[in-house]
């Protein structure tokens, strides 16, 4: 009989679930939440409602698509944390009562190890993957590490944000030039048609292979203030020549600390994941970095970057093959380490 693992993503804003049959995707079906634009930001209650909104016709169509039925789950995968307690709460109570009713085992997983594995998802049988040991740039709107994969059990982090991540730096400095949320996107969209030599930011002096955003959003408001001060349109005159000298120098910085660890480590295969990794600029970069470095580059498509339970699934299907499955009285956590 085939193992297909039903995975179930609520970490944050995006309700998700994915079917996996024998380590193949056969579905992937993903509700966003358009309600926080009008915020700026997401508001946790207002995410934990629409996931309870959300979860059952999600987890419909997954089964739906999979072309499977409800009894031939082998498996729940969930993601345990790290994210929103309230929209955890949520995948995480619809996966064990749906675990005790089909009398299957119940998979935690960890966001960040789905992140990082994440290269693993396969639509089809000749689709490859990396080899272990692996560098992965995960990058979110939360996380910014390079984290060294040496099996899909065991990973270590060699580098971290001490402050602000990436995605952090590209939504507040969009806020600053009135962008809407999420800011990311649309500075990518408009950095292609700017000067990135233009506006020149502060980077910083973090030692090891370490990461810090917080002086290159300093050094961003103070550009914009001062320009303000001389000319009132300032942003509306200079947004595109903005967007792209802030974004280049964010893949620079994440760049810089990239090259670092692949001399460090000597590993052949690199990888990305989180959702600013989905950032042109950021792909392209490491396409460029990893062929001058003369190690191979693993890009996801941009479906997989983003909040997901096909890399829930695929996470769960490597603790499957394990039998590392879990109570159902772990309760999740809304931090934690990877």
């Amino acid at each position: 009989m085939s193992i297909n693992i039903l995975a179930i993503e609520s970490s944050c804003d995006d309700t998700s679930c994915a079917v996996i049959s024998d380590g193949l995707l056969k579905s992937n079906v993903i509700a966003s939440q358009k309600v926080h634009e009008a915020y700026g930001g997401v508001v946790p209650e207002l995410a934990s409602r629409a996931h309870q909104q959300n979860i059952v016709p999600v987890v419909s169509e997954a089964i739906r698509q999979a072309n499977i039925t409800k009894d031939d789950i082998s498996a729940i995968a969930y993601t345990r944390g790290p994210g929103l307690l309230g929209s955890l709460l949520v995948g995480t109570s619809f996966a064990k009562g749906l675990a005790i009713g089909l009398n299957v085992p119940l998979i935690d997983v960890n966001h960040l190890h789905a992140h990082a594995l994440s290269q693993f998802i396969k639509e089809n049988e000749e689709d490859e993957v990396p080899e272990f040991p692996y560098l992965c740039l995960l990058v979110s709107g939360g996380n910014s590490q390079i984290v060294l994969v040496r099996s899909a059990e065991d990973m270590q982090i060699l580098g971290q944000t001490i402050d602000d991540a990436a995605g952090e730096a590209f939504d507040k400095c969009a806020k600053v030039m009135g962008l809407p949320y999420p800011g990311g996107p649309h500075i990518d969209k408009l950095a292609s048609k700017g000067d990135e030599e233009r506006f020149k930011f502060s980077k910083p002096h973090i030692p090891d292979l370490d990461y810090s955003f917080s002086g290159l959003k300093t050094s961003f408001l103070y550009t914009v203030r001062d320009g303000i001060k001389e000319n009132p349109d300032f942003i509306k005159d200079n947004l595109e020549d903005l967007c792209a000298s802030l974004q280049k120098t964010i893949v620079d910085i994440l760049l810089n600390k990239l090259k670092k660890a692949i001399r460090q480590t000597g590993v052949k295969h690199v990888t990305i994941g989180g959702g600013v990794s989905a950032n042109s600029a950021v792909r392209e970069g490491v396409e460029k970095l990893c062929e001058k470095e003369r190690v191979k580059a693993w890009i996801p498509k941009r479906v997989f970057t983003t909040d997901n339970a096909a890399m829930v699934a695929t996470a769960g299907y490597f603790k499957y093959l394990n039998n590392d499955f879990c109570s159902l009285d772990r309760p999740p956590f809304a931090r934690v380490k990877l």
